[in-house]
């Protein structure tokens, strides 16, 4: 674990959790894709970088989740980085109570505010192609998270975070984290039909191929879709649904789990509808889903 991996002369990722990926910019200087879940990763990787005699320029965030830009704020106050965030994900990530509050849909309570799911603030500017190093493209990525980005560099290396989950993950946990499904379902096809050099997911293998585990996530979404759609055959509220697929799953709940998973099934539920597959209605005060 946090270990130096270089895929090509110039780029590269520090295994950890969640990928970082490394880009040389000269024999001095490196820019990161993304920066570990906690100060403890930050402190981490710039051991990684001084061990090189590397000066950090600039942490390029694919997305505002706490597991990706939890180094933000060390590396910054250490090395005067510069910081650069997508669209929305920009604001999550200088103000990250958003991210847990979002989660719950109201203010998160102590269960919610920890470093799993609040990063500390970090002073983050937008990123535009413009602030990109000479070569770099972003790729979007959205689903996942609002604005979430991957970059591809000049070598044709592939950083494409968090759009898909290895199979293991899947296997062991049937459904990961979604905001928008039909959106995410769209960069499951854009990444599938992807060419690079190599691609560098930040929880699966590194490959050359990432074709397979592209159609094995969109399989895995359809199948939750079809789950849910299962279960309100007989109309069902919110927590019933969610009740049943984490029995169905063998889930344990937790305040957390209950955010981020009841987050993702609220999004299934609103996808269902918007495509005609479930109905909602109203009644004695309670919002109930059905098969349509």
């Amino acid at each position: 674990m946090y270990e130096l991996n270089m895929l090509t002369e110039k780029c590269g990722y520090i295994q950890s959790p969640a990928k970082a990926g490394l880009v040389r910019l000269n024999d001095a200087e490196v820019c990161l894709i993304d920066s570990g879940s906690d100060k403890d990763a930050g402190r981490k990787i710039r051991q990684i970088l001084d061990a090189n005699g590397w000066r950090l320029a600039a942490i390029y965030n694919t997305h505002s989740h706490a597991d990706h830009i939890g180094g933000n704020r060390y590396l910054q106050n250490q090395t005067g980085c510069k910081i650069y965030a997508p669209g929305i994900e920009c604001a999550f990530t200088r103000h990250p109570v958003l991210e847990p509050a979002g989660l719950y849909g109201g203010w998160p309570g102590k269960d919610l505010r920890h470093k799993f799911l609040m990063a500390q603030e970090s002073d983050a500017e937008y990123l535009t192609p413009e602030v990109l190093p000479e070569g770099m493209e972003l790729i979007p990525l959205p689903g996942h998270s609002f604005d979430m980005t991957g970059f591809r560099t000049a070598e044709g290396a592939a950083y494409i975070a968090d759009c898909l989950s290895s199979r293991q993950t899947l296997d062991k946990y049937r459904v990961g984290y979604i905001w928008d499904v039909g959106a995410y379902l769209d960069t499951l096809e854009k990444v599938k039909a992807m060419e690079a050099a190599v691609f560098v997911p930040a929880h699966a293998d590194v490959t050359e191929d990432i074709g397979p585990l592209a159609q094995y996530n969109i399989d895995a979404v359809h199948a939750v879709a079809e789950d849910i759609l299962d279960v309100c055959k007989t109309p069902s509220s919110f927590e019933a649904v969610l009740q049943k697929l984490f029995t169905k799953y063998e889930l344990v709940m937790t305040f957390e789990q209950h955010a981020l998973v009841g987050s993702t099934v609220r999004s299934y539920l609103s996808w269902l509808k918007d495509v005609g597959r479930l109905t909602a209605g109203f009644e004695d005060n309670t919002l109930l889903w059905a098969t349509a």
